[in-house]
């Protein structure tokens, strides 16, 4: 269930419906990541140079190509930060487009079901937000634990799949349940949850690979949750008719 669920989210990821999606992720986190080279470059030119030059008058020569020296520190510091911030930053982005990823999978791959519910929009803001601190977190712990002989490898993959597989499934659930139904969902196949977790964990390893984390993320746990869902028959369907009539206890 978990491989069927993973490689179903690898065919939807480069699948033409998803191909706006990922294309608007990509270029949001390009423009926040040159922003955020700019932000540095003059953090060091405007605030970092003359702040040690008030207590240092006498600086050296080279001070004079202070903003050279500024774009180059710049541009060396975001290079070693690069792995860290790249799946932060297109997580809380892709955070705003996970509806629409949701509703896709489940359009194309789960016509016989109710359509699920978007998230309001304040509460979409923060599980983006969300997501953000969950990757950041697990990034932390993992690099906190570097110098650890494999337990650092163990950390990150531990860390990540419980975290991801955790909120990514809640998320697809809450399309169709309250909170506390979602929550008793993730609990009894919790297992199973953070295997797929791992799965993600992998994606979120691979360099570059790693942007795309958010949308396979969110494709795979929509797959997991509907194939769950239809084995305790908690899913509602469409009747014959055609009409969605959602049964009590689901968002209508």
């Amino acid at each position: 269930m978990i491989l069927s669920a993973a490689r179903l989210a690898a065919r939807d990821v480069v699948s033409p419906p998803f191909r706006g999606t990922l294309w608007k992720v990509l270029g949001l986190t390009a423009v926040a990541l040159i922003a955020l080279w700019f932000a540095v470059r003059w953090l060091f030119e405007v605030v970092a140079i003359p702040f040690f030059a008030r207590f240092a008058p006498d600086m050296p020569s080279w001070a004079d190509n202070a903003g050279t020296y500024a774009g180059l520190a710049a541009g060396i510091a975001l290079a070693l930060l690069m792995a860290f911030l790249i799946a932060p930053v297109s997580a809380i982005i892709a955070g705003l487009f996970l509806d629409d990823v949701a509703e896709v999978v489940e359009r194309t791959d789960y016509a016989d079901a109710a359509p699920g519910v978007a998230l309001p929009f304040l509460r979409g803001i923060v599980l983006s937000i969300k997501f953000f601190g969950i990757v950041i977190l697990g990034n932390l712990v993992a690099f906190a634990l570097l110098w650890v002989p494999v337990v650092n490898v163990g950390a990150f993959f531990i860390v990540n799949g419980y975290l991801l597989g955790r909120e990514y499934f809640q998320f697809a659930a809450l399309r169709y349940r309250s909170e506390e139904d979602a929550s008793a969902m993730r609990h009894r196949y919790g297992t199973r949850i953070f295997l797929a977790g791992l799965v993600i964990a992998l994606i979120l390893a691979i360099p570059i690979v790693n942007l795309v984390t958010p949308l396979f993320a969110a494709a795979m746990m929509v797959h997991l949750h509907q194939k769950l869902a239809r084995r305790e028959f908690s899913l509602p369907l469409r009747p014959a008719d055609g009409a969605v009539r959602p049964d009590p206890g689901f968002p209508a």
